[in-house]
């Protein structure tokens, strides 16, 4: 039985262009869209009829960095793909791109078959999959063919937490080397994790034990620093590079400078970056723990920064990170020890609210926000046109915006599996009304309408900006 909804009267923004259009859909996908006053929009009928009037209809949005269940010292991440799936739907994400990781020892395949496992039937919108690479290795890299022929096209590569996921840089360069050949894209993690231990253990030497250490010992020019060599790394492979969670002045000028060379050089930032700083970190007692993530929060005079980079487009994307882990006894084993404390933020349901306040607040035109939030990472991760824009044939994700709607953020109110906000007690300015997933409503007005199992696994192509 084809089914058909029409969303009527709303404002269409994509990362194109604004338009006062409604949206026709017919079995999961977008069928066309009209001007409200045409007669062919006049003349169309549909089992559901949803009033936009007053209201946006944007894509839904797509967070290319995600990571539940993800094990992390010695403890994993709160949300599973069934709550932060869900937590995503809440706040008009409708794909999540998440992290499978290779255990050293192991295949790549072994890893991703091991997120398949833990997603497959759970999730609540669409998800798709990044590989982390912890053992660079001549089987590993010749696995790699073969994981972009399963949709997974995009490989992380960290140049922190030794030990644990850290690669060297001839390891860094010799999975480039393949990527450059295989169509593949290397992600990196772009700080000095060597010498960041060695801060770390001078600190703890000294009895600096807070929360707050954790920030200054991360120092900006250790991102910098690994930018740089990363930029440097991949274009002796002759390979493309997105950086992750971009959070300083200096690490962007690095991509910055590359960029004006013309070099296939991307970077992501994230909310956390945008909206919060080291006055966090600092909170009084442990509080601060909260806050812990890496890269670190800087302080506030690097947002500046960040937006501009935004703007100017020598940072793309705006995804999460989100790696939620409760302060009640997750946070807490960092308690007298800092390099103890999870590292990782919850963040999921709150982007696209938190980018919408950058729109009033205006470091963002509305069209910028859909670029940063939805096309950018649908086309650098191989999703586009299927995510990432309102256009006949795409996929029917989409969510219906109230611009003037204004509510505050709260543990009390969200839906991430996590006994805390990040930003508790912010009063934003535009919330998600209504969201459909593949053309089924999954969040209607307030209700979550959606079911575990509904989201698929959506293999991806090649980065699309280097076509």
């Amino acid at each position: 039985m084809s089914t058909r909804t029409l969303i009527r009267g709303g404002l269409v923004v994509t990362a194109a262009e604004e338009v006062h259009a409604d949206v026709l859909i017919e079995d999961g996908r977008i069928a066309a869209l009209a001007g409200h006053t045409t007669a062919t929009a006049r003349s169309w009928t549909a089992d559901r009829v949803i009033d936009a009037t007053r209201k946006y209809v944007i894509p839904g949005g797509v967070d290319a960095h995600t990571h539940m269940e993800l094990p992390f010292g010695g403890t994993a991440a709160s949300d599973t793909f069934e709550t932060g799936t869900r937590a995503a739907a809440w706040g008009g994400t409708t794909t999540i791109v998440d992290f499978a990781v290779q255990s050293k020892g192991e295949a790549l395949r072994a890893g991703l078959d091991a997120w398949h496992a833990k997603a497959d039937g759970n999730c609540a919108v669409d998800y798709a999959f990044h590989l982390i690479v912890s053992d660079v290795n001549g089987a590993t890299l010749r696995e790699m063919p073969r994981l972009i022929e399963l949709g997974v096209t995009s490989f992380k590569l960290f140049m922190a937490y030794p030990g644990v996921f850290y690669s060297d840089d001839g390891q860094i360069l010799r999975a480039m080397q393949r990527a450059g050949e295989t169509g593949g894209l290397i992600m990196v993690h772009a700080e000095n994790g060597v010498a960041i231990d060695v801060l770390v253990a001078q600190a703890l030497a000294r009895g600096e034990t807070a929360p707050r250490h954790h920030g200054e010992v991360r120092k900006a020019l250790l991102e910098a620093e690994a930018t740089h060599r990363a930029i440097r790394l991949a274009q002796v492979a002759g390979a493309p590079l997105y950086v992750v969670h971009v959070s300083a002045a200096e690490a962007l000028a690095e991509l910055t400078a590359a960029r004006d060379q013309g070099l296939p050089v991307f970077g992501e930032t994230c909310p956390q970056y945008l909206f919060l700083s080291t006055d966090d970190l600092a909170a009084p007692g442990f509080e601060g723990a909260k806050y812990v993530c890496s890269t670190p929060l800087r302080p506030k005079e690097h947002q500046a920064a960040l937006w501009r980079g935004l703007r100017t487009d020598d940072l793309q994307v705006v995804s999460t990170d989100h790696c939620p882990f409760c302060f009640a006894g997750q946070k807490e084993l960092g308690r007298g020890d800092f390099s103890k404390i999870p590292n990782g933020l919850p963040g999921v349901e709150n982007r696209m609210d938190l980018l919408h306040q950058a729109v009033v607040d205006g470091h963002l035109s509305r069209r910028r926000w859909i670029e940063i939030a939805c096309a950018a990472p649908a086309r650098m991760f191989g999703l586009y046109p299927q995510k990432g824009t309102i256009a006949p044939g795409a996929d029917a994700d989409l969510v219906v915006y109230d611009p003037h709607a204004v509510h505050t953020l709260s543990v009390t109110t969200h839906h991430m599996n996590v006994d805390y906000s990040a930003y508790e007690g912010r009063t934003v300015t535009g919330r998600v009304e209504t969201v459909l997933s593949r053309g089924t409503v999954v969040v209607d007005r307030g209700t979550y309408t959606g079911r575990a199992g509904h989201g698929t696994f959506v293999p991806r192509t090649t980065c699309q900006y280097l076509d």
